[in-house]
């Protein structure tokens, strides 16, 4: 299993950035993905999940009505569209997969099976 992320760069607050995560070589019907993001001397904190149960979506609090998550099956792709974004959202954002069906948190990393390498975002203000 293999995902890539890209999409990172630096931005001004209030500008708008669209992370894509390829995922490859696996082939569960109940899997979740998750972007996820670490800033410098923080935990890693979940930011927003698409399961493939009925493709619901989830948001954490201080992304809620800024970023959206989607998926492209036929490229085997999700997308974190970010918009307004602010200087708190500077981060290495990554995404990942779990597989089969799940009940718990989507928000905290331990159940997660594969990640990817990380993108940079900077938000300068």
């Amino acid at each position: 299993v293999q995902l890539v992320e890209s999409g990172g760069g630096l931005v001004q607050a209030g500008g708008s950035l669209r992370l894509s995560c390829v995922v490859s070589g696996f082939t569960y019907e109940d899997h979740a993905i998750t972007w996820f993001r670490q800033a410098p001397g923080k935990e890693r904190e979940g930011v927003s999940c698409i399961s493939s149960k009925d493709g619901s979506t989830y948001y954490t609090d201080s992304v809620k009505g800024r970023f959206t998550i989607s998926s492209d099956n036929a490229k085997n792709t999700v997308y974190l569209q970010m918009n307004s974004l602010e200087p708190e959202d500077t981060a290495v954002y990554y995404c990942a997969a779990l597989m089969g069906d799940y009940s718990g948190s989507y928000f905290s990393p331990i159940p997660y099976d594969y990640w990817g390498q990380g993108t940079q975002v900077t938000v300068s203000s």
